[in-house]
């Protein structure tokens, strides 16, 4: 970590020292930035993720932008700041660090996101290597995952068995590029909501299935998504996704986990899964299932409509299109927990044997 940080300072610096020189000469100094959005993304289904194209925005200082420019150059001090001390600020933190500045200070947190997202970019690393983490929680991890930590005090490792947690599950921390595993898992189940999860838990799915259960509770943090990648890179795991029967669950939640986002385009590749496949709910799953679901909202209709049009993953796979096509006809989605109508234990039982048994069932 430490040649990692000596990098962000020099370049924190070196940006620093363009804009007082260009101050200094009279002239107007610029920060440019990757534009973060789908528009200015790439996808090739053998690289597996977003790749960021060429797409630059420009903030030259003038009478207009004066309070974001400000913004941006106290929010890279904070991270320089952050850096030499080895100290780090959640989101929320630095949100309310910047009250302290005067004319500077952002109004409502996602000022301040969109901010050091600019900023992370701008550089081309991860929000944590300059300092900052976020305020969610990670997910939670149960089965068959010994996952070796180092003690921050004494430096010795710690061996955490995740099949040791009784009721409870192992949480994912903010940082994990140091953490080592050791399992004879079949493979990893990400599952989108915290109740089923605790479902598959409670039951011990994972000691029946021989895998490791893992809770995203909704789109994954990017401490989860790393989390994910190393132990199915490192351990040669097969990652299962398992979702709601909606257009959030399909295009925020599996396709983020998958192969990225447009915000975060500049990092997608160490950040994504791109071996997962999606055995989560499907709009073919209502009918074969026969289960209860709720009405497409306007928001759902408007979502489907803009993943057709405008994502690439989607415009890559036909069985994606497809999906959604039918979902749109369909004019429903249904939630993880509709299987409960048949038993409360119907999911364990019946329906993921089923589905890991049948990869025509499977959405890439």
């Amino acid at each position: 970590m430490a040649k990692k940080e000596n990098i962000v300072e020099e370049k924190i610096k070196e940006i620093a020292q363009e804009v007082y020189d260009t101050i200094h000469l009279k002239e107007k100094p610029e920060l440019e930035s990757p534009i973060r959005s789908l528009n200015n993304v790439s996808y090739n289904e053998q690289e597996g993720f977003f790749k960021i194209l060429g797409k630059t925005k420009v903030r030259t200082l003038t009478a207009n932008t004066i309070k974001t420019f400000a913004q941006t150059l106290r929010m890279m001090a904070l991270s320089k700041d952050l850096v030499s001390d080895n100290e780090i600020a959640t989101k929320r933190e630095a949100y309310y660090l910047s009250k302290n500045w005067g004319e500077a200070r952002f109004k409502e947190q996602p000022e301040s996101d969109s901010v050091m997202d600019d900023i992370e970019a701008m550089m081309g690393v991860n929000r944590e290597q300059i300092g900052f983490i976020p305020g969610e929680k990670g997910g939670a991890v149960a089965g068959e995952l010994t996952v070796i930590d180092v003690d921050s005090e004494s430096k010795e490792k710690l061996e955490i068995d995740c099949t040791k947690f009784g009721s409870g599950a192992y949480a994912i921390p903010s940082s994990v590029e140091h953490l080592k595993f050791k399992t004879k898992a079949k493979f990893v189940l990400a599952i989108e909501t915290a109740g089923m999860f605790e479902r598959l838990n409670k039951h011990k799915y994972w000691r029946t299935a021989n895998c490791i259960i893992i809770a995203m509770s909704g789109v994954p943090t990017r401490a989860t998504r790393r989390f994910m990648r190393k132990l199915a890179d490192e351990n040669k795991l097969q990652v299962y996704v398992f979702t709601d029967g909606d257009p959030y669950g399909f295009f925020s939640i599996y396709r983020t986990l998958k192969v990225g986002s447009g915000n975060a385009a500049h990092i997608n590749q160490y950040f994504c899964v791109p071996n997962a496949r999606f055995i989560g709910v499907t709009p073919q799953d209502i009918i074969d299932y026969k289960l209860p679901t709720h009405p497409l909202k306007e928001v759902d209709f408007k979502k489907i409509k803009d993943v057709l049009k405008n994502d690439p993953f989607c415009k890559h796979h036909k069985e994606w299109q497809k999906a959604l096509k039918q979902m749109a006809q369909m004019k429903v989605r249904v939630e993880q927990q509709a299987f409960s109508a048949h038993s409360l234990n119907f999911v364990i039982d019946e329906y993921l044997p089923n589905k890991l048994k049948n990869s025509k069932t499977w959405l890439p």
